[in-house]
C-alpha cells in the first residue's frame, strides 16, 4: 500500500501512511500544520477515517500552536518574561546560555520540528521555574489579604485550565500564567481562592469574586479567554 494525501475540511493536507511496523493509528502535525496518520496495514481505511475525525480539536491545537511558533519564534525573536530577557539566536546547534537575567537560545534551524520541540522545551522550563518562585509566594499574600486559607499549592503546565482547586483546598496553577500580564495572573489565584469556600461557578461565587476584584470579574474573565494555555 501506498501513502495517500488528501484536503480535509478544518484541517489541510492529510497524508495517510500504511506501516507494517505500525501497532496503532498515530497522528502527527508537522511545523507546516500538515498531518501525517500512520496505521497498521490490517486496519481499514474507515477506522482510519472515524479515529482522524474524532481527533480534530486536537489536530487543530497542535497546528494552532506551530502557527503560534512561526509567528513569534524566529531568528533575533525576544520574549520578556517576569524575570528574564530572552533571546533567540542562530548557531550550528542547540544550546542554552543562561546568564544573569539574560538567557541565549540558540538553534541550528528554526524552521524544524526539531528546532520547535526544543523552543517548546526550554521556554515551558523558563515559566516553570519563575511560576515556582512568584505564584505561591503571591496566591499566600492575596489569601492573607483576603482571609482565605490555602494548603497544598502545585505548579503543572496543564493544556486545559489556569488553575483548579481541590475539596481539600489544595490549589494547582498552571505555570503558563507567567505569560499572562500581572493583573490577570492576581484574576486567576482570587478565582482559584475563592473556590475554597465557594465549590461552584454560581452567583454567589461571581458576587465574591467581583467583590474583591473592583468589579471586574466578568471583564478578566474575558480577557483571559484571549490567551493560550501553550507554552508559545
Amino acid at each position: 500500500m501506498t501513502n495517500k494525501v488528501v484536503q480535509l475540511k478544518h484541517i489541510g493536507k492529510v497524508t495517510f501512511s500504511p506501516n507494517k511496523r505500525s501497532k496503532n493509528i498515530k497522528i502527527s502535525v508537522k511545523p507546516d500544520k500538515s498531518v501525517l496518520v500512520s496505521f497498521p496495514n490490517f486496519v481499514s481505511n474507515y477506522e482510519v477515517a472515524t479515529f482522524v475525525q474524532k481527533n480534530v480539536d486536537w489536530i487543530r491545537r497542535q497546528q494552532h500552536k506551530f502557527e503560534s511558533n512561526k509567528n513569534r519564534i524566529n531568528e533575533g525573536s525576544e520574549i520578556k518574561t517576569k524575570l528574564h530577557t530572552v533571546l533567540f539566536l542562530k548557531a550550528e546547534k542547540n544550546k542554552v546560555e543562561h546568564r544573569g537575567e539574560v538567557i541565549k537560545v540558540f538553534v541550528c534551524d528554526f524552521n524544524s520540528e526539531q528546532a520547535q520541540i526544543f523552543i517548546e522545551k526550554v521556554v515551558t522550563e523558563i515559566y516553570r521555574y519563575e511560576a515556582k518562585r512568584i505564584l505561591p509566594k503571591r496566591l499566600r499574600e492575596l489569601a492573607l489579604i483576603h482571609n482565605f486559607s490555602v494548603c497544598k499549592i502545585t505548579i503543572r503546565n496543564n493544556r486545559r485550565n489556569w488553575g483548579s482547586c481541590s475539596s481539600k483546598n489544595n490549589i494547582s496553577l498552571n505555570l503558563q500564567m507567567m505569560k499572562l500580564p500581572d493583573e490577570l495572573i492576581d484574576y486567576i489565584l482570587l478565582h482559584e481562592l475563592v473556590h475554597t469556600e465557594i465549590k461552584n461557578h454560581g452567583p454567589k461565587f461571581w458576587e465574591k469574586l467581583n467583590q474583591i476584584t473592583g468589579n471586574k470579574a466578568r471583564e478578566m474573565a474575558k480577557q483571559v479567554k484571549q490567551y493560550s494555555t501553550y507554552t508559545l
